[in-house]
């Protein structure tokens, strides 16, 4: 069985092993596969292991030896699905390996924006501390989250976990979500609108999915309905929010703060107005690779390709 993993050096820049694949079959692992290299990297497949590199109908049409399609990520928008099972492949992805991660990334972005402590350590280095007149000096507002209104926009189990963060900050925890009230218990709030979400929360951290009807869902429209002053997270997809539009507000002091760990395009343009704004806080899509996370998906990796081999496969995203 030739399995090949087109991108691997995203999940396994070297920290991690790829025993538990390799022992599958005779593994080749490219770190990286340009458009150009495709078809080279590709061929003779029996396996394909993808995290960016897009598997198209028309890529598919030329694999006659691709028997699985195994996404090495939660979303699986870089393959054609359906062409795939038309051709009898299954695509498996990797679901929720990384809830806690990218909860405790939304929570670092938002203490870095509330707190600063990168930037007191480093005017501290360059000694402002050391001359300051008095024992303490703070040049930036300083935010207590506690009793502050949380929204979360997107109640699955990122959503969810951030939401089991914030209360234990002391927020108050309000959700747009399909869920019922029932469903979300007494210490969440379901929000009926995302209106209403959006005009009263001092936090709004977004953790749905990207569909045509979520793309651009924070624009100059929503933004203005936002409470003034609030403080916007995105740890779920860059495209979720019309970045210009972002930009805009951060000029104008209407948005307090952007905490983004996405982009909508990665690598992000140089020309993004988002560098040159303030208060915004941009790291580069790293929410998932901690290396819990990435252990975890290679793990969850390994047991679907076990379960594909056993004829029994899981996580199928194309039945």
């Amino acid at each position: 069985m030739k399995i090949i993993v087109l991108d691997g050096y995203g999940l396994n820049p070297g920290d991690l092993s790829w025993e538990g694949i390799e022992e599958m079959g005779d593994l080749t692992v490219y770190p990286r596969t340009s458009d150009e290299e495709f078809y080279d990297h590709a061929a003779g497949a029996d396996i394909l292991l993808t995290n960016k590199p897009p598997i198209t109908k028309e890529r598919l049409c030329r694999l006659p030896d691709l028997k699985y399609i195994g996404v090495l990520a939660t979303g699986y928008n870089v393959v054609d699905t359906e062409a795939a099972r038309q051709h009898g492949i299954p695509v498996c992805n990797i679901p929720a390996y990384s809830t806690a991660s990218v909860a405790q990334m939304a929570f670092a972005l938002i203490l870095s924006i509330t707190n600063r402590a990168e930037h007191y350590a480093e005017e501290n280095r360059q000694g402002k501390w050391s001359r300051n007149p008095d024992f303490c000096y703070w040049d930036t507002p300083l935010v207590e989250l506690a009793g502050k209104k949380m929204g979360i926009v997107g109640l699955g189990h990122t959503g969810m976990a951030t939401a089991h963060i914030a209360l234990a900050f002391g927020m108050e925890v309000h959700a747009f979500t399909s869920k019922s009230q029932a469903q979300l218990g007494t210490a969440i709030h379901k929000e009926p609108t995302l209106e209403t979400l959006l005009a009263t929360c001092d936090v709004v951290s977004l953790h749905c999915p990207l569909t045509p009807a979520t793309q651009h869902l924070i624009n100059r429209k929503t933004l203005n309905q936002m409470k003034p002053g609030c403080i916007l997270i995105n740890t779920a997809r860059g495209p979720l929010v019309n970045e210009n539009d972002v930009a805009e507000a951060l000029c104008a002091r209407t948005l307090a703060a952007y905490g983004a760990d996405v982009m909508d395009r990665e690598p992000p343009s140089a020309e993004s107005p988002l560098w040159k704004a303030p208060n915004a806080y941009l790291t580069p899509h790293i929410a998932w690779a901690t290396r819990e996370a990435r252990q975890r998906l290679m793990d969850i990796c390994a047991d679907n390709l076990h379960a594909f081999l056993d004829g029994k496969p899981q996580n199928i995203v194309n039945p």
